[in-house]
């Protein structure tokens, strides 16, 4: 007997027909697993969590307001899901051609491209958001 082609697919590729507790952790744990190998293939993760706690530290010394605090968390989201999209990308792109290619050269460009301009955009969130405080 098959599922309906809406019920939810695990990840073994097996569609489940009811909501169980058990597959939702164990979904958060996929996830998990998903961020530890983000954090352990790359340094850049490293640089991103050094940034990430320098500006919660800032924002905690100044006394940032609830409302600036929500933009320098959307700045800070923002770039780790770039940066995890990018990692996911080039491991993508190294199994679908381990061999260099001019073209998978330039996706990957592309992609962290992507992540610096995330970047680039919370920096300025960063500034706007902190200029009122430096400046009392």
């Amino acid at each position: 007997m098959t599922a309906p082609n809406d019920a939810p697919v695990g990840k073994a590729g097996i569609r489940s027909q009811a909501f169980s507790l058990a597959d939702r952790l164990q979904s958060f744990r996929y996830a998990a697993t998903g961020i530890g190998s983000c954090s352990a293939t790359s340094t850049t993760p490293g640089f991103h969590l050094s940034i990430s706690v320098a500006v919660c530290l800032t924002a905690w010394w100044f006394k940032v307001s609830a409302a600036d605090w929500r933009w320098l968390v959307v700045a800070i989201v923002l770039v780790w899901v770039a940066e995890a999209m990018n990692t996911a990308f080039e491991y993508v792109c190294d199994v679908i051609s381990p061999e260099f290619h001019v073209s998978v050269e330039k996706a990957k460009d592309i992609a962290a491209g992507a992540v610096l301009i995330c970047s680039g955009g919370a920096a300025v969130l960063g500034l706007l958001t902190f200029w009122p405080y430096v400046w009392r």
